[in-house]
């Protein structure tokens, strides 16, 4: 899990938190948790696109964006690269 902070970097959101799924029931479960856990916490979910069959599935939070992903995917699309001059958050 990274998380990302691109405040200085981008208006469309504050972080990006990337999360690795080990497949699409992985992903899908990743994605229902994440869901239900920010509904608790008084987050909304503004859009999401993608499915777990995908291997990507984005989360937008407005002020996070969630990124799940297989690794082959994350591998590929490299958004951390991408993103290489934001403040990793531990």
């Amino acid at each position: 899990m990274v998380l990302l902070d691109v405040r200085k970097l981008s208006t469309v959101t504050d972080f990006f938190l990337m999360v690795t799924g080990n497949s699409a029931p992985h992903i899908k479960a990743l994605a229902d948790e994440t869901a239900v856990s920010l509904k608790k916490s008084g987050m909304r979910c503004y859009r999401k696109s993608g499915t777990p069959e995908s291997q990507w599935m984005v989360m937008d939070y407005v002020d996070v964006v969630v990124h799940i992903f297989s690794a082959d995917t994350r591998a590929y699309y490299a958004l951390e690269e991408l993103w290489s001059d934001a403040e990793r958050m531990e």
